[in-house]
Formats: C-alpha cells, sequence, structure tokens
C-alpha cells in the first residue's frame, strides 16, 4: 500500500460558478426523485391488485399431469425439476447436471481509494487535502488505472482474458410440464462445485492454472498474487423441487395477464403453497416500495441541498458564518425533502387510493403548518407600556 498526497487551492469566484452549475443538477434531481416516488406508488399499488386477483384465481393442480381444463389459467403446482444433459464451461472443462453452471472469476489489480477533507480561510478560499491510496484488490471485472492520480507503478491488464459467464439448461422439466427460460432463470439456491481435475480443460488454461481451494488459479504462487494473476470458482444450481404459480399453456407456461394489464408469474424453491407463495410475493413488493420511498427522499434531499449550496458557499467568506450557514442549509433541505416526499407520495395516493391519500394530504398540510409556526413565531408583546408615574420624580 502506498500514498500520494495533493493539495488544491480555490477562490470563491470558482466555487461559486461551482455550485451554481450544481445548484442546476440539483433541481433535476428533486424533479426525477418526484417522478421515481410517484411512479413507485403506482407500481406497488398496481402490483399489489395483481396478487390479490391472482391469490383469488389461482388453483392447485398435480404435475404428473396435464389437465386440458385448465388450459389458459392461473395455475399452482410443485414438482422435481430435471434437465436431459449435463451443462459443460468449455474453457475450463467443468460439468455438471444442474439447471445453472456458474463461473465467477476474480483478477489481482490496482485499486486507487480516495480520502479529502477541506479547509476554508477567510475570503472563502478553501483548501483540499486528497489522500489517494494504492492497494492491491480481488476484483471481478477490469480496473481502468489510467484513470489514476498517479499512473506510474500502479498498471492494470486492460483487459480479463477470462470473465464472470452463468450457463442455463435447456429442456428442464418439472413432472410432464416444460418450464420456459423466464421461469427457470427464476431458480435459485446455487451451491459451491469443487473443483478435481482440469484434464477436459482447453489448452490455454492448463498451461497457465491450477488447482487451489476448491478453484482454479491462474498465474504464479497463489500464497503471493501478483498484479494480473486470476482465481476461478464454480457454483451450480442442481435440479430439485420448486413451486410455480402462472397461466397453463398446453404443457408449458406463460406469464398470467391481469385485469390490469400486468404479468404475474412466480417460482420458489422447494414445496411452497399457493398461499405462501404470494404472502411472499406481497412482502417483497412491499420491500421494493419502501426501499425505493427511502432512496427517493435522500435524492429529495441532495438536490435540495445542492440547490441550496451556492448561499453556503457565499457565506463561507468568514469559515464560522459558512459552517453556520451549511449546517442551516441542510435542515432546511432535509425538511423541504419531508414536506415534499409526503405531498408526492399522498397525490400518488390520491390517484390511485383517493380516501388513504386524502388522509397522508392531510398530515402534510398540518406538517407545512407547523414548520411555518415555527419560523414565523411573533416577538412578545408589551401590554400597557411602561408603568406611570404618580407624579414628578422628587428632587434630591
Amino acid at each position: 500500500m502506498s500514498n500520494y498526497v495533493e493539495v488544491t487551492r480555490r477562490g470563491i469566484g470558482g466555487r461559486s460558478k461551482d455550485s451554481i452549475g450544481g445548484a442546476f443538477v440539483g433541481l433535476i434531481m428533486v424533479v426525477l426523485a418526484v417522478i421515481l416516488l410517484f411512479w413507485n406508488e403506482g407500481r406497488a399499488v398496481k402490483r399489489a391488485k395483481d396478487l390479490k386477483e391472482g391469490s383469488g384465481s389461482v388453483v392447485s393442480v398435480s404435475s404428473d399431469t396435464v389437465d386440458p381444463a385448465m388450459e389458459g389459467k392461473l395455475i399452482h403446482l410443485t414438482g422435481e425439476t430435471k434437465t436431459p444433459r449435463l451443462l459443460e464451461d468449455p474453457e475450463f472443462g467443468i460439468a455438471a447436471t444442474a439447471i445453472k453452471l456458474i463461473r465467477e472469476v476474480e483478477m489481482y489489480q490496482w485499486v486507487q481509494i480516495e480520502k479529502s477533507g477541506e479547509k476554508t480561510s477567510v475570503g472563502g478560499t478553501t483548501e483540499t487535502t486528497t489522500t489517494y491510496t494504492y492497494q492491491k484488490e480481488w476484483k471481478d471485472s477490469p480496473v481502468d488505472s489510467s484513470k489514476f492520480k498517479v499512473t506510474s507503478g500502479y498498471e492494470n491488464p486492460r483487459e480479463m482474458m477470462y470473465r464472470s459467464n452463468t450457463l442455463m439448461a435447456e429442456g428442464v422439466t418439472m413432472g410432464v410440464f416444460d418450464l420456459p427460460a423466464f421461469l427457470v432463470s427464476q431458480i435459485g439456491g446455487a451451491i459451491p462445485l469443487s473443483v478435481e481435475s482440469l484434464d477436459k480443460a482447453a489448452s490455454d488454461v492448463r498451461a497457465s492454472a491450477r488447482l487451489h481451494e476448491g478453484g482454479v488459479y491462474l498465474g504464479g504462487n497463489p500464497g503471493a498474487p501478483a498484479v494480473g494473476d486470476m482465481r476461478a470458482s464454480f457454483l451450480s444450481v442442481p435440479t430439485g423441487p420448486v413451486s410455480v404459480v402462472a397461466q397453463q399453456a398446453g404443457k408449458s407456461f406463460v406469464s398470467f395477464t391481469t385485469a390490469t394489464g400486468g404479468a404475474l408469474d412466480l417460482l420458489e424453491n422447494g414445496i411452497v403453497s399457493a398461499d405462501e407463495m404470494f404472502s411472499m410475493a406481497h412482502e417483497r413488493n412491499k420491500f421494493l416500495t419502501l426501499a425505493i420511498r427511502v432512496g427517493g427522499f435522500f435524492l429529495l434531499a441532495m438536490g435540495f441541498g445542492m440547490i441550496f449550496r451556492p448561499i453556503a458557499v457565499l457565506a463561507s467568506t468568514l469559515p464560522f458564518l459558512g459552517r453556520l450557514v451549511g449546517t442551516g442549509t441542510t435542515i432546511i433541505a432535509f425538511l423541504l425533502a419531508g414536506i415534499l416526499w409526503t405531498m408526492t407520495v399522498a397525490v400518488a395516493w390520491i390517484f390511485y387510493r383517493p380516501l388513504l391519500g386524502i388522509a397522508i394530504l392531510a398530515v402534510t398540510v398540518l406538517l407545512v403548518v407547523m414548520v411555518v409556526k415555527r419560523f414565523r413565531k411573533p416577538a412578545p408583546v408589551i401590554m400597557g407600556g411602561p408603568p406611570a408615574l404618580d407624579g414628578p420624580p422628587p428632587l434630591s
């Protein structure tokens, strides 16, 4: 590991210009966050309706026979998956009877880590100290060392000779049904696959590779890796029981089209009832909705922070004032983000679910009123003026 330190100074003019440009970027971020939040609420409601429709119409059937009466209907079934042939990695000669064969490749490379600290002096000039640290790590994709601050002595190979890859079986069956690729791709449960031999590997692999800790090492000494060395590990998704909810189409499946126009299909590893599958799908929908809501809020806060940044930059001609204003604008940015977040969600719910949306909007209005009152609190008024004197002050 080695370090390189760079110190840069910037005047108030350059910082102001950059902050104004950043304010426009912040405005775009706010607009995008509002669009994302509105779309997310519609997506969540639509998905919930699709799942409710599906849970109310699904029929559980056996995977041992194809019932013509179920053609075009949403069905639930469980069964053992089977695949007709081996999956084989042609370069490494690794083969397995599996649903998927996964190759994970990493290369030992230089990486650059940046850490910066900023100090503002009177007049608004900033001094930024950036420390660039260079260390070697295993990475699953090439790191472009030409973009490093210091390139000499930290060169990485431009390409990886071998890359990560996933092979997926064709002709997978479950009972008498054929599983289409869009369902096969959802089957998980990968387990490590130990490599026992490289006898069937390509000649260029055999020339530079060796077995190491259940995988393959390409390079010199695994105990002291050099930049450019690679290691490959393998996993497989074995055949086994799965549960499916989809529309029957002959002896295969297609996605079920709901009343909202959505596509509905579910797959879980193991023997899972229809009720459990829909319950799990509802939970995933809630989690995704919450994740996007949280992400949208922070996107709004960042956007407003960038919009108010020019104010903090101008105030930084006096460092203590710049810090004070910066803290204040950050608080305001989060308050505005909270208000706009709740308004956006409320309007979206009014559009998709009016009753709940109106309740949310009412809470938002109350929050706005509280914030306005807090910042417009009137000064105390002294009633009646100063006390009156009964007569002139006594002479001394």
